[in-house]
């Protein structure tokens, strides 16, 4: 009875993770399908677009850094709502700030943005960038918490569907606005989504607890031993917090210096730039690069998402687990390769192809992108251990969403630019996926998990006093 309660409970976290993180994509994903009715509802430029896309990527990652370290040692459940609400805050901001032009000068006489509408709408988008970063580092730390590592890119990527069900829901229920009641109405593609996203706060907040061992089960890694009857149930280890010198010495031995964390890094920054340049752009390239109506463009964009995404995540945690020997850069560089390849043939399609070409395309290198994708945060998760789980994500993020310099700012100028347009936007991408899919292929050996590093810091720091190995240690 017992173990299915464990069972009950680790199949609860991963639904309400699910669910709670899909509706941070409700306000993040918006955005990004609201942007050819923002350019010509608001006369806001490509570039203007891309630098808040990326404005607000870098400090989404500074803030995944900074609450990857609070997330291991704080409430992981209270974080993430309480993100989320924020976020829900200044969504309905955006949404309302033109009305805002009665005391503030934000529109002109033929109703543009003016210099001040940018910087709030800016502002507002940068802001949200911070709170979002409150979303993943409790995430990942819990993910850890309730999942062995054997196990953990299976489950892992099941809960990394997430990202493309919200995107993907998003995408198309503002695609259906925009077609429905006009660009004029691009507001509200922030109002409903923050609707929505409220009840998932609600759902997030009640639905979460912190630890197996807070409801009286084992710890995850004393699973095993118990399974093997190597020790009882009674006999096993109950966790204990690390002081924060201890922890600050674990997350620089277990994170910062950690090769195959960098490598995870540097992993994600590449495919990130294939992913955003998918999702933030997808729709405006399929509407002005290849001529689609904005309704059909921001479907095949949600397709991408809700069928590329939600099956790539999980068929590659599969079989990184099945297959790859739980070996993450082994299935990442196939991903990243097959991504690249389908990115490729997309942009060589001939002039008036149909769109079920485009489509299935676009989804096919979604499918690849976002299984490597998920494989880059398991294997931060899997190579910090449990202990550093959130920390190493959020270092990992960091690294990662650099890439919006590229694929927000980077990618607008180059679009805008008469002489290089979207065909530069290409040539870039598909380099940065051969670069990904090298960085992988030399780390094909690396080991399954972290545990064996974190067991050698154990016995290295076993005789200095409130070391891991220490009496009272971990």
């Amino acid at each position: 009875m017992k173990q299915k309660s464990f069972q009950y409970w680790q199949w609860r976290t991963l639904i309400v993770l699910m669910i709670g993180y899909a509706c941070y994509y409700f306000l993040r994903k918006n955005f990004s399908t609201a942007i050819p009715a923002m350019e010509a509802t608001l006369g806001l430029s490509k570039a203007q677009l891309g630098a808040f896309l990326t404005a607000n990527g870098i400090v989404y990652g500074i803030s995944r850094f900074v609450n990857g370290i609070i997330a291991d040692r704080a409430n992981k459940r209270r974080m993430m709502t309480l993100g989320l609400l924020l976020s829900c805050a200044i969504s309905l901001l955006i949404s309302f700030s033109p009305k805002f032009n009665g005391f503030l000068h934000l529109l002109d006489a033929e109703g543009k943005a003016t210099v001040g509408l940018v910087y709030l709408i800016g502002s507002l988008w940068v802001l949200n960038g911070y709170v979002h970063g409150m979303g993943y580092p409790p995430v990942s730390s819990l993910m850890a918490h309730w999942f062995r590592p054997k196990e953990l890119a299976t489950k892992q990527s099941l809960w990394n569907a997430s990202h493309s069900l919200g995107a993907g829901a998003v995408v198309a229920l503002c695609g259906w606005l925009l077609s429905r009641f006009g660009y004029s109405a691009w507001n509200l593609c922030f109002v409903i989504p923050a609707a929505i996203a409220f009840v998932g706060a609600i759902i997030t907040y009640f639905g979460l607890r912190e630890t197996p061992s807070d409801l009286g089960f084992p710890e995850v890694e004393e699973l095993e031993r118990i399974e093997n009857g190597e020790i009882s149930e009674a006999e096993a280890e109950t966790e204990r917090e690390m002081t924060g010198p201890e922890f600050r010495r674990f997350a620089r031995h277990m994170v910062y210096r950690n090769p195959y964390v960098w490598v995870s890094g540097l992993t994600n920054f590449n495919v990130y730039v294939i992913r955003l340049a998918i999702l933030d752009w997808g729709t405006t390239i399929l509407t002005q690069y290849r001529g689609l109506e904005i309704g059909l463009a921001a479907s095949i964009v949600a397709g991408s998402e809700l069928i590329g995404g939600v099956l790539g995540s999980a068929i590659a945690g599969w079989l990184t687990d099945k297959v790859f020997h739980h070996r993450v850069f082994r299935c990442g560089a196939l991903c990243t390769i097959l991504s690249t390849i389908c990115l490729f043939l997309f942009w060589r399609l001939p002039a008036g192809a149909s769109w079920v070409w485009n489509a299935v395309l676009i989804i096919l290198s979604a499918f690849f992108v976002y299984g490597v994708s998920g494989l880059c945060g398991i294997g931060a998760s899997k190579y910090a251990t449990k202990k550093a789980a959130a920390s190493s994500n959020g270092f990992v993020g960091i690294i990662a969403y650099v890439a919006t310099v590229l694929s927000g700012f980077g990618f607008g100028l180059l679009a805008d630019n008469p002489r290089l347009g979207w065909d530069a936007v290409f040539v870039v991408t598909l380099s940065i996926g051969v670069l990904g899919t090298i960085i992988q292929a030399l780390f094909w050996n690396a080991p399954e998990d972290g545990y064996p590093r974190k067991h050698e810091y154990e016995r290295e720091f076993t005789e200095i006093p409130g070391g891991p190995g220490s009496s009272g240690g971990m």
